[in-house]
Order: C-alpha cells, then sequence, then structure tokens
C-alpha cells in the first residue's frame, strides 16, 4: 500500500499534513534537503525542518551526495517516513540515481512507508522528469544518463502554480505537456494524497 504526501510548498499545507498522518508524536523522519544544495534559494528546508520538530518528530538528516552508501541505507530503512526537500530536481535525480538511494527509496515505499515529497522532491515520483526542464536547470546534473525517476505515480506533478517566481515556467510546461502527460498542477496551497489506489488533492 503506497501512502505519498506531495506538495509544492510544505510549510504552507502543514495542516493538510496532520490530517493526513495523524499519528506523528515519536516518529522518525529521513529528512533528504540535497535537491535544495546547488541553489541559492533554500529558506524551505529550515522551515521544513523547524515544522517537523514542531510536529514531535525526530528529523535525521540525509545528505545523499556526501553520505555513504551504509548511512543512506540504514536511514532510510530505519526512520519511519521519508521526506525529500525542493531544490534542482536534475541534481537530485543524478544523486538518488548515483548511490542507488532511489531503488530502497522505491522499495521502502511499495512496502508502505510514508513518502513526503516537497517541489523537487513531488516532481521525482513520476516516471520521467524531462517535463521539468522548463523549471530547473539540468546544467547541473551532468553525469545523468537518463530522466528516468521514481515512478512510484501514475501522474506528473507541476509544483508552484500561479505562484512567483514560477508562473511563466509552469505555465510553459502546462503549454508543451499537457497533450502527452497526465499533468496536475498544484499551487503551494495545495496537496495531493495518495493513499493506495485513492489519490485526492486537498487545498488549505
Amino acid at each position: 500500500m503506497k501512502k505519498l504526501f506531495l506538495s509544492s510548498s510544505f510549510s504552507d499545507v502543514i495542516d493538510i499534513f496532520i490530517d493526513f498522518q495523524k499519528d506523528l508524536k515519536g516518529k522518525s523522519v529521513t529528512f533528504i534537503p540535497t535537491a535544495s544544495i546547488i541553489e541559492e534559494v533554500d529558506f524551505y528546508v529550515d522551515l521544513a525542518k523547524k515544522d517537523f520538530q514542531k510536529l514531535g518528530l525526530v528529523v535525521n538528516e540525509l545528505e545523499i551526495s556526501t553520505a555513504t552508501n551504509d548511512e543512506i541505507e540504514r536511514k532510510l530503512r530505519k526512520n519511519d517516513f521519508i521526506y525529500i526537500s525542493g531544490g534542482n530536481t536534475f541534481f537530485l535525480l543524478q544523486e538518488l540515481k548515483r548511490t542507488g538511494a532511489d531503488k530502497i527509496i522505491i522499495e521502502e515505499v511499495n512496502k508502505g512507508k510514508l513518502y513526503i515529497g516537497e517541489s523537487a522532491g513531488a516532481i521525482i515520483t513520476s516516471k520521467n522528469i524531462e517535463y521539468a526542464k522548463e523549471m530547473d536547470s539540468v546544467e547541473e546534473a551532468i553525469n545523468l544518463k537518463n530522466f528516468e525517476a521514481l515512478n512510484l505515480v501514475d501522474f506528473y506533478i507541476v509544483p508552484h502554480y500561479k505562484n512567483f517566481p514560477f508562473e511563466k515556467s509552469v505555465e510553459k510546461i502546462i503549454e508543451i505537456y499537457s497533450s502527452k502527460l497526465s499533468l496536475k498542477p498544484i499551487s503551494n496551497n495545495e496537496a495531493i494524497l495518495v493513499n493506495s489506489d485513492k489519490i485526492s488533492l486537498k487545498k488549505v
């Protein structure tokens, strides 16, 4: 049974998350900020970390690009939830694939572990992230061989719909890909909840 919480801006939809996953206190989350480490703007990482701590979760950070394979496997398998932050989707996917973290995440989510994805962390749950070229620079991932992603959902999240500064890039994605892919544009005040075969869109 798959369980995913996908958002553009985690801090803006925290109330939806609390309603979705009621048993939080004392649980642990593998907190992956990797997508953000090459970005100039990364305030959302600290916001999410503080939000989890306020909810009573133990935040266990895992920076994929510098962690050992043992550390990656241990943290992804041991902790109750997996959270992946926003940032550059292509750099994120490159590092997940390079370390084999992608395969472990897929296994854990397919076994029922809750996956929390924010922006880039939500985009990589799709089958292929090529469409994100209109939003992120693929040049940040020079060792990424292809755009095949986690394939945890059969749709394609488009985060920050009608939110600054992504208005134009989101419209471009919709214009180019809406006839080819099952796009799901979501604003910063919305989240997509996946609970087994049930998919729902919630708004704050």
